[in-house]
């Protein structure tokens, strides 16, 4: 039976090994806001609800490409006067903001040109991303447990001896690729222009990391 101590008859080595995999991203995060500005709420609200209809159909008629489509936060809030002390609405403003997930960067750069071309409609991003179960993650981990065993059998065989068992191996670290930051946006549009050509947008690769500390038992080396 192996003892978890190091004894001059069992005596241990501890690595670490590391893997670092820049790949490809799987998706792209888009952000739209659609705007609304009016002196009478129900036409504003109106022209919101309609314009939020337009880019929900715009998006969703990607098929496909489109792996998710959410609808995150509606407002709609009135403008006060700057001047008098009465209470008096200059304007209604409505906003809804739209988050779309696509796999197809060829759809990516053609939906982005065709929401940025509708009226006050805002465009963010894109974002590049992996997948929480990419394979990617799969494969620094293996690559992390290769090069602690690597790491360990090159210390053993400076000694002048073998791995004999392995006692431990902790996962220090899987380390996902940094949250995205920046990213383009396109403005509100007044009114809507000739049709814009797709965007060509290159993905940004994605860094993997992943650590892990190993511990082995090894042969008594002849010092």
């Amino acid at each position: 039976m192996t003892s978890e101590h190091p004894t001059p008859e069992a005596p241990q080595v501890t690595v670490r090994g590391e893997a670092r995999l820049e790949v490809d991203p799987e998706i792209a995060r888009i952000g739209v806001t659609v705007g609304a500005r009016g002196t009478d709420r129900g036409a504003a609200l109106a022209d919101l609800t309609r314009r939020n209809s337009q880019v929900l159909d715009l998006v969703k008629s990607y098929g496909e490409a489109v792996e998710k489509v959410e609808t995150g936060a509606f407002s709609i809030a009135p403008e006060l006067g700057k001047h008098g002390r009465a209470e008096r609405v200059r304007a209604y403003h409505g906003r809804v903001h739209i988050t779309a997930e696509l796999n197809d960067f060829t759809a990516l750069g053609e939906l982005t040109s065709r929401l940025a071309d509708l009226e006050m409609t805002g465009v963010d991003g894109p974002w590049w991303a992996l997948r929480p179960d990419s394979p990617s993650y799969r494969q620094a981990r293996t690559q992390a447990v290769g090069e602690a065993v690597q790491r360990a059998r090159e210390y053993a065989a400076a000694l002048g001896t073998t791995l004999s068992a392995l006692l431990e191996l902790s996962d220090t670290g899987l380390i996902p690729p940094p949250a995205p930051v920046g990213g383009m946006r396109m403005a509100f549009a007044a009114e809507s222009v000739d049709t814009a050509p797709p965007l060509d947008l290159e993905p940004q690769r994605q860094t993997v990391t992943a650590e892990v500390t190993a511990r082995f038992t090894v042969q008594p080396p002849v010092l």
